[in-house]
């Protein structure tokens, strides 16, 4: 007999070998939990192109840096177009699913963002620094990143790479939203063990920095997480904002907060289920 519950398909890399994090813990609880409201069923994401027509929607999660199977992502967002799946988050994100291109754009229009550019032409609008962080617009987990001196830039800035300041942080700090709603932050106090995460109590001007940027990418449904450093001066800058797959370290929240956060994602995909296929 067919099932009156909504059925998903999770896509998730479950032996993505992530540095200092496990990916499938995190995926292996969360899909517990959604299969209390839903009938769900995972799959790798080379495979989530040939499977989604079956499904209600696809929520993509702890999927590995897209940057190891472009081809098969590319080919996945143009079939979901063509045939209206709902995709979740859906894949009109302006930020890390489309590339590292906003943190440029977003630096030139003065938004308070680690300083950006991408061209020689440009390499004068950035403070001078020790040294720089090079990485590839199209990269992930710190995929391709170079620290290098100044010297080097005006070689390396062709378009394809981001180039910043190195900024001597006092911490760096995430802020969890669901859909537009604020859920947890979490930050690393000892910036030698970044992935030694302790629950942090934002400011309303921390709340504020990061909802700013939620507004910005205009996302009606998703979890998006908005990754920023504290700089010297104590000013906030984004580092970036992850709307595409974000790792949620739910394992250093606390059990009432992650209670929180699957009922706030089970409300999520029940609205989202509700919209019409495609939007």
């Amino acid at each position: 007999m067919p099932s009156a519950r909504p059925q998903l398909l999770y896509v998730t890399d479950l032996s993505y070998p992530a540095r200092g994090r496990r990916y499938c813990d995190e995926d292996i609880y969360l899909t517990s939990r959604l299969r209390e409201d839903f009938d769900l069923a995972l799959c790798h994401p080379l495979d989530a192109a040939a499977l989604m027509h079956t499904f209600d929607a696809v929520v993509v999660r702890n999927s590995g840096p897209v940057l190891e199977y472009q081809a098969a992502y590319d080919d996945f967002r143009v079939r979901a177009a063509a045939t209206g799946t709902r995709v979740y988050n859906p894949l009109t994100g302006k930020a890390d699913m489309a590339g590292k291109q906003y943190l440029v754009d977003l630096s030139a229009a003065g938004h308070p963002v680690i300083p950006t550019v991408d061209r020689p032409e440009d390499l004068h609008r950035l403070p001078k620094a020790d040294a720089y962080v090079v990485k590839p617009k199209l990269g992930a987990d710190s995929m391709g990143l170079e620290i290098v001196p100044e010297d080097r830039l005006r070689g390396l800035a062709d378009g394809t790479v981001l180039v910043q300041p190195r900024i001597d942080f006092t911490y760096e700090v995430s802020f969890c939203f669901v859909d537009h709603e604020f859920q947890y932050a979490l930050y690393a106090p000892h910036t030698d063990r970044r992935w030694q995460l302790e629950p942090y109590r934002p400011t309303p001007a921390d709340l504020r920095f990061a909802q700013d940027f939620i507004d910005w990418n205009g996302l009606g449904h998703g979890i998006q997480r908005v990754d920023a450093c504290r700089a010297p001066d104590g000013e906030l800058l984004l580092v970036e904002l992850e709307d595409l797959n974000p790792y949620l370290s739910l394992d250093a929240l606390g059990e009432e907060t992650r209670h929180q956060f699957v009922a706030a994602l089970k409300a999520s995909l029940a609205r989202f289920l509700d919209t019409a296929p495609g939007t």
